[in-house]
C-alpha cells in the first residue's frame, strides 16, 4: 500500500498541476489550497465548492495531517492550555495566554527537546521529531479559535516558546510562520511574532541572513559561561562570546532589539556578580530583558529567588537604562507556564 502524502507539504503550483495533470482546471488547486490554510479544513468533504469526484480523488492521492486538541484545560485567570495529539498519537502541548489588551499562543516546535536545560520539563523527554508545518500551523489556529470564543477577539500575538527548540526545526518553522503571515493564511503581521531560541549563535545569522522580520527572543538565564552551562549544560559549546558576535550580527542586519528571557532563581543567579554580568551583557546590543516568574518542576535545585533578589535585577537594569518587565507565570491552577510545558501524555 503507497503512503498518502499530506497535501499540505504541496506547493500551491504544484496542487495546480497536479488538478491538470489529472483533466481539471489548475484554479482547482487554488480552491483547495484556500481549504488548506484560509479555511483550515480537517478533511477533504469539508470542501464544499468542490464535486463529489474531486473529494474523492484527492482522498485517494493525499491526507490532511491536521492535529486534534485532545484536552483542553482552562485556567481561573482565563489561560487556556491544549494537549495538541498529532496524526502519529504523540502530543506537545499549546497555549493561550490573555491579558486586557492582548491574547498571545505559545507554541511548541518539535515532540519533546534536544537539548539539555536543566530548569525544563521539555527536556526530561527526548526528542521525537520535528513537528511540520501544518502542525505548527495548525496549534495557531486553534488558539485563534479559542480567543474568539472566550475572549470575543482574535489572537494577536504569537511565540515559540513551547515544547523543542525552534531553531534546530529552523524550515518547518519558518514555513508555518511564511502561512501564518500571508493573506493566504491568517495574514498576521511577522512581527506580532517572536521565536524563542536557548542561542545557537549560526542559526542567528542564518535568520539575519534571510531577512526574517519577526522578533527574535534568547532565553540567556545567566550572562557567566560557566553559571549558564551549569544551567543549560549545551551552552558549553556555544559561548557567550560568540552568542554575542551573533547577537550584533543580527542587529546590524535586521536594525531589531532583541529580548532576553531571564530566570532568577535562588542560590545560582541570584547575587550582584550575575546582576552586573548581565547589564554588561545588555549593553552590546539594543534590547529588553524579560525576568520570568519560575513554576518549580520538582523540589530539585532550581527554584524561584527571593523578591529582594529580582528588585535587584530591576534596579540595576533600569539603572543602565534597559528595558526590563516581569513577567509573572500564567495558568498556575493547570501547570502551563509557558516555555516550561511537559508533556505529560505522550
Amino acid at each position: 500500500m503507497i503512503e498518502k502524502k499530506d497535501i499540505r507539504a504541496i506547493s500551491k503550483e504544484l496542487l495546480r498541476e497536479f488538478f491538470v495533470t489529472n483533466g481539471d482546471k489548475a484554479f482547482r488547486g487554488n480552491q483547495v489550497y484556500e481549504w488548506l490554510w484560509s479555511k483550515g479544513a480537517h478533511s477533504f468533504d469539508d470542501m464544499t465548492n468542490l464535486s463529489k469526484e474531486t473529494r474523492a480523488m484527492l482522498e485517494a492521492n493525499f491526507v490532511i495531517n491536521h492535529i486534534k486538541v485532545d484536552q483542553m484545560q482552562r485556567s481561573e485567570d482565563g489561560t487556556v492550555k491544549n494537549a495538541v495529539r498529532l496524526h502519529d498519537g504523540l502530543v506537545v502541548e499549546s497555549v493561550l495566554i490573555p491579558t486586557e489588551t492582548r491574547t498571545t499562543a505559545c507554541v511548541s516546535s518539535q515532540v519533546g527537546c534536544s537539548l539539555d536545560c536543566n530548569f525544563c520539563a521539555t527536556a526530561r523527554l527526548k526528542r521525537m521529531r520535528n513537528l511540520e508545518p501544518g502542525e505548527i500551523y495548525d496549534q495557531v489556529l486553534a488558539i485563534d479559535n479559542e480567543s474568539k470564543l472566550y475572549h470575543n477577539r482574535p489572537l494577536s500575538n504569537i511565540v515559540f516558546m513551547g515544547m523543542g527548540e525552534p531553531l534546530m526545526n529552523y524550515n518547518n518553522v519558518i514555513k508555518a510562520i511564511e502561512m501564518i503571515t500571508s493573506d493566504e493564511g491568517l495574514g498576521m503581521s511577522p512581527k506580532r511574532i517572536m521565536v524563542s531560541t536557548s542561542g545557537i549563535p549560526k542559526m542567528i545569522k542564518k535568520m539575519a541572513d534571510d531577512d526574517v522580520k519577526f522578533k527574535l527572543a534568547v532565553s540567556l538565564h545567566s550572562a557567566i559561561d560557566e553559571v549558564r552551562a551549569k544551567i543549560m549544560p549545551f551552552s558549553s559549546n556555544f559561548p557567550l562570546k560568540d552568542l554575542r558576535e551573533s547577537l550584533e550580527y543580527w542587529y546590524r542586519k535586521t536594525k531589531s532589539k532583541v529580548s532576553y528571557e531571564y530566570v532568577v532563581w535562588k542560590g545560582i543567579n541570584d547575587n550582584k556578580q550575575a546582576v552586573d554580568a548581565l547589564v554588561k551583557f545588555c549593553k552590546y546590543v539594543p534590547c529588553k530583558v524579560n525576568l520570568i516568574e519560575y513554576n518549580p518542576i520538582d523540589d530539585g535545585e532550581f527554584q524561584q529567588a527571593s523578591e529582594k533578589s529580582v528588585n535587584l535585577y530591576i534596579k540595576e537594569l533600569e539603572k543602565a537604562g534597559i528595558v526590563v518587565k516581569v513577567r509573572r507565570s500564567r495558568g498556575k491552577d493547570i501547570d502551563a507556564a509557558c516555555g516550561q510545558l511537559a508533556n505529560k501524555e505522550a
